[in-house]
């Protein structure tokens, strides 16, 4: 079971860095490094950063999939400024 996440100031965080690893690997804690309130960053175990990773890849995949598919059908190839302005959305 993990640990519910924290938040903590950068200045702390920097005097902290090792412990709060720590508590990320064993405990599963996620930790919002914040300046002045805003979060900036997360300290978060390594399997989720990873799971994150591979499906992001398999999104990747599957669009690059899909793309293929369109163009084999007789689509015309959409511009990767047209594939970026609908990833924004």
């Amino acid at each position: 079971m993990s640990e519910p996440a924290a938040e903590l100031p950068i200045s702390d965080a920097r005097d902290s860095l090792a412990d709060i690893v720590s508590r990320t690997h064993y405990a599963g804690r996620i930790t919002y490094v914040t300046r002045r309130g805003q979060r900036l960053a997360a300290i978060v175990p390594a399997e989720l950063a990873e799971a994150i990773e591979r499906a992001e890849d398999a999104a990747d995949v599957s669009a690059a999939r899909d793309a293929l598919a369109r163009i084999d059908a007789g689509d015309t190839p959409v511009p990767l400024a047209d594939l970026r302005s609908e990833r924004s959305l």
